[in-house]
């Protein structure tokens, strides 16, 4: 009997590292397709998707299948592309800027759902901000590209101080653009400026709206905002033969159309939405309860070329921006 009973034990040991054994070669040979939903081309949103798609590839090499889709600034576009993704059974949906994740919510309560290039997600997830505790409690997480606004607002200050009336220029369809320059008007009118909005509601009026800015302010303020930045080129064209200076929300945008910036790194960002991918795939944590991760640091910058074009005189503690050569 007690030779019968330690075989029992031998065999269910046994059995017991056979089960281990095969439960780490299958997660050895576990594979992911992960989808990612890109708003629209543009310097900022490429280098977040780069960044998210080298963590991975870096992480899992051969074992992650990454399907990049861009929709071409149409928000619509992004809700065919979530729904393909959820057809395909993907295992996560990386939803870039804040119409894809949108999208991406109203695709999918199930599969787990990262944001990047997102800057508010409250208002996003539509969560009054003194209830927002930084963790979703969906199938929902990600990083945010929201620089301090205040800081943002402090450059007029600095670079500018002799404007009087800033203009504030969005799109007034972009919920994050509006919670940005609420921020920064409150900001500019405590510093003493004057303030006046324009928004336009898609890509076919911005030349319009932009023309009669540049005719009414002394310098603009441009948010972090996806239509201003694929159109910072007609932008620029209207203010700054004009005269008109504009500080910027990020450096993309910066670089097409304005002379100055608080700027992150869109590729670090994206990288690091691609660890918190990892994450959840890998080490199954919850989607959920992950918080929402914010950009390291802050660095200001400028445009020299366009400073210097305006005859705008930058203080100490700014970096250039730098250009393709």
């Amino acid at each position: 009997m007690k030779k019968w009973g330690s075989r029992l034990l031998a065999c269910g040991a046994a059995a017991s590292m056979a089960a281990s054994f095969g439960m780490i070669a299958q997660a050895e040979d576990q594979t992911y397709k992960v989808g990612v939903c890109q708003l629209v081309q543009h310097d900022a949103l490429d280098a977040a998707t780069k960044g998210f798609s080298d963590a991975l590839t870096e992480k899992l090499g051969d074992k992650v299948e990454i399907i990049e889709q861009n929709a071409s600034g149409d928000s619509a576009n992004c809700t065919t592309i979530v729904n393909q993704f959820v057809a395909d059974e993907v295992d996560l949906i990386m939803a870039n800027a804040t119409p894809a994740l949108l999208a991406a919510m109203a695709g999918t309560n199930e599969i787990p759902i990262l944001g990047t290039s997102v800057s508010v997600y409250s208002v996003a997830l539509d969560v009054p901000a003194e209830e927002w505790t930084g963790k979703s409690g969906i199938n929902v997480s990600g990083t945010s590209d929201l620089a301090p606004l205040d800081e943002q607002a402090a450059m007029f200050s600095e670079i500018l101080p002799d404007a009087k009336t800033i203009g504030l220029l969005y799109c007034s369809a972009e919920p994050n653009s509006v919670y940005q320059v609420e921020t920064v008007e409150a900001a500019l009118k405590e510093a003493g400026f004057e303030t006046k909005v324009y928004t336009f509601a898609d890509s076919n009026d911005i030349a319009s709206i932009t023309t009669q800015a540049a005719s009414e302010v002394d310098a603009m303020y441009v948010p972090t905002d996806n239509a201003a930045a694929s159109n910072a080129e007609i932008i620029d064209n209207i203010c700054q033969p004009a005269g008109i200076p504009i500080i910027a929300g990020e450096e993309g945008i910066c670089s097409g159309c304005g002379i100055a910036t608080l700027s992150i790194s869109y590729y670090d960002l994206g990288y690091k939405t691609g660890e918190m991918a990892y994450d959840v795939l890998v080490n199954g944590a919850d989607v959920s309860e992950m918080e929402v991760a914010y950009a390291p640091q802050f660095v200001k910058k400028y445009d020299a070329a366009r400073c210097e074009a305006l005859g705008i005189t930058v203080p100490e503690g700014y970096e250039a921006i730098e250009t393709a050569e």
